[in-house]
Order: C-alpha cells, then sequence, then structure tokens
C-alpha cells in the first residue's frame, strides 16, 4: 500500500511534466528550489530544452515504484547516498560514465576533482547535507550546546521532532548516550548495539513529534510544537537566514553524507539527463546550488573562492556541514551500513514505534 501510495503521488505531482525535456525529481522546499535556480533552470537555457522540477517526499521509493510498474517518468532524481548505492546495485538505476563528468574548471579531472566516493557507479554528487538538530533562541537563549542535551527533558523540557525511519535516527541516539563517531556503526552492528540505541529513544520516546517530509521540522520548531527538532541543515538555514527565524543550528553530532544525481532505468529522455548531469555537477553548477543553501559543495575547484549566499552577503561557511568547526564531533553516514542494514533496522524500528 504505501508503495502504491509513493507511486500515486509521484504520478500525480508529474502529470504537468509530460511535455519537458527533462524532468528532474528533488525533495521540494529550499533544496528542490535551490536545484532549480542552480540547475534546472539554466541548463534549460543554456540547452534550449525543457526542464521541470517535481518534489517528492523522498525520490527514492518513488523512482523504484516507477520502475518496477515499468512506468518510469522523471529523467533525474536526487536522493541520498545510501540509496544510489542499493538503488544502483538492485539495477534500478543507469550507470553513469565518469568520463561524462565536466572536469574542473581548472581543468583538472572530475575523478581527481570530486571529494573521495562522491562519483559512484550510478551517481554523481551534488552536495555534502547533514541531519542536525536545531532549537529556538527565544525558547533556550542558553543553549543546548551537546547531541546529549537533545536528549536531556530535565535541563531541556519540551516536545522532540525526530524523523520517522531508523536512519541517522539509531546514530543520533547512540552519539547521545556518549558513543564517539568512530565506533557508531561498529556498535550499531552488534544486537546489543541496536538495543542500546533504541533504549537511548525510550528516554524520549514520550515527548516526540515524528515528521516525515523535510518541510515538517521547521514548520514543527516555528509552531511551537517541539522544543527542539533533528532537520536537514539546509532547511533549518534557510528559515533562519531567509526567513528570519530564531533558530539555532547545534552541529555536535552531525550526521553527514553526499545527495547524488542519479538516472532511472527506462529514463525517457536518457540521453539529456546525462548533460544535464554533466551540466548540473560541473564546478559552476555546484557553486551555484551552494551559494543557494547551506550545503557543501563536493568538488574542490567549487570551494577554491568563498561562496556567498544569494543574499550577496552572507559567507556560507559557517553554515556547512563541511566547515571544520562544525564538524568537530561529527558522524560520516556509512551508506554501506545502511544498503545492507536497511530493512532489518526499519522492520525493528517500525516494531518499536507500535509499542
Amino acid at each position: 500500500m504505501k508503495k502504491l501510495l509513493v507511486l500515486t503521488t509521484a504520478l500525480t505531482s508529474l502529470a504537468f511534466a509530460a511535455n519537458a525535456d527533462v524532468t528532474v525529481m528533488s525533495w521540494g522546499g529550499a533544496y528542490g528550489e535551490a536545484q532549480t535556480e542552480a540547475h534546472v533552470k539554466p541548463w534549460a537555457a543554456a540547452t534550449g530544452n525543457a526542464a521541470v522540477m517535481v518534489d517528492s517526499d523522498n525520490p527514492a521509493p518513488a523512482l523504484k515504484a516507477m520502475v518496477e510498474a515499468g512506468n518510469v517518468t522523471v529523467d533525474v532524481a536526487s536522493v541520498e547516498y545510501a540509496d544510489a548505492v542499493r538503488l544502483c546495485d538492485e539495477g534500478v538505476l543507469e550507470p553513469i560514465d565518469p568520463a561524462t563528468v565536466k572536469p574542473g574548471a581548472d581543468g583538472t579531472a572530475a575523478v581527481d576533482d570530486f571529494f573521495p566516493g562522491a562519483i559512484t557507479e550510478c551517481g554523481v554528487a551534488t552536495d555534502i547535507w547533514a541531519n542536525v538538530f536545531a532549537y529556538d533562541t527565544t525558547k533556550f537563549p542558553e543553549g543546548p550546546k551537546t547531541v546529549a542535551d537533545f536528549f536531556d527533558l530535565t535541563k531541556f523540557p519540551g516536545k522532540r521532532g525526530l524523523r520517522k525511519g531508523a536512519k541517522a535516527v539509531l546514530e543520533l541516539a547512540l552519539l547521545g548516550d556518549g558513543v564517539a563517531p568512530a565506533d557508531v556503526y561498529a556498535t550499531l552492528g552488534t544486537p546489543e548495539g541496536v538495543d542500546r540505541a533504541f533504549a537511548k529513544l525510550d528516554t524520549i520516546k514520550s515527548e516526540v513529534v515524528w515528521w516525515e517530509a523535510g518541510a515538517q521540522a521547521p514548520q514543527l520548531l516555528a509552531d511551537g510544537e517541539v522544543a527542539m527538532t533533528t532537520a536537514y541543515n539546509g532547511r533549518i538555514f534557510g528559515a533562519a537566514v531567509g526567513e528570519g527565524k530564531p533558530f539555532q543550528i547545534v552541529w555536535d553530532g552531525q550526521i553527514y553524507e553526499s545527495e547524488l544525481y542519479v538516472v532511472p532505468k527506462g529514463a525517457p529522455n536518457k540521453d539529456l539527463a546525462m548533460d544535464f548531469i554533466s551540466y548540473a555537477t560541473s564546478t559552476e553548477g555546484l557553486r551555484a546550488q551552494a551559494s543557494n543553501i547551506s550545503y557543501g559543495a563536493p568538488r574542490k575547484s567549487s570551494n577554491i573562492e568563498p561562496i556567498i549566499y544569494k543574499d550577496g552577503k552572507t559567507d556560507m561557511a559557517p553554515h556547512s556541514p563541511t566547515n571544520p568547526a562544525n564538524m568537530a564531533n561529527s558522524l560520516l553516514t556509512s551508506s554501506d551500513f545502511w544498503v545492507d542494514h536497511d530493512a532489518e533496522l526499519n522492520e525493528r524500528f517500525q516494531a518499536w514505534l507500535s509499542q
């Protein structure tokens, strides 16, 4: 039923895109807007092709449903790293030849210009983003300061917002319980470690408001429905800097990874999709996206000069997951771990939710 719902929602949102030469599916909100302004509109202008952006709460399940149904209506999608690897292994995605990815502005080959691992068999990274938690400074003028504070209902009372799923939530629980980032996946790979993560979540379960779409997290905070919430860092940046909301990110315990552009098997405009990805992930394309939202650019040549927000004055460095000051107690998501354990841990998570 869930898969059918995802597919139905995706197809409904795509109805107006039937005449596009390239249809890109992404996450909506500030993120989708950033990719539209940095990639979709400029590529269309440069090539003369029609391009359109459509939104999804999570493009990966929608893509898989389309391919399995034999009714693929998007050409490019933006998916999380682990999903790109898993879907590629499952035969859902088209391979991408690294030679088709543009060299850096200085001529450096793409495979040397991108950060390690940013070009995979079926995907090219567009940004480095993070799961963080944030709070309203009018409610907590002095902090929280650490990931442990997220779980401290005595010192920082109030509801907590959490994404409804195992990924990044179980890691956050272990980080909040004092597990060092270097030990998180080794711990989570054991039955005892999984039990420990859920035991930590038990300490706040009665106070959790679950969110599923990225736009919900800052809205929960703005509406006062939660005292603090996990969120995609770009969503909080957009609300704080773009809309003037009194929100503050706590970078301690951030869980970061890459987002990738992929092409589904059976994409109606495969060749144009590959051209779009090459254009979007160029030095200039990635700088343009990073100037529209506070996610790090995943290739070296895009970061040679400071990146300034579209307001023309805000230096994006302090707001980026890749800023050294923001990475002191950070965790790089293990795509290998989630490719291997996603099904079992989400099954355990759903069982825990129903208890």
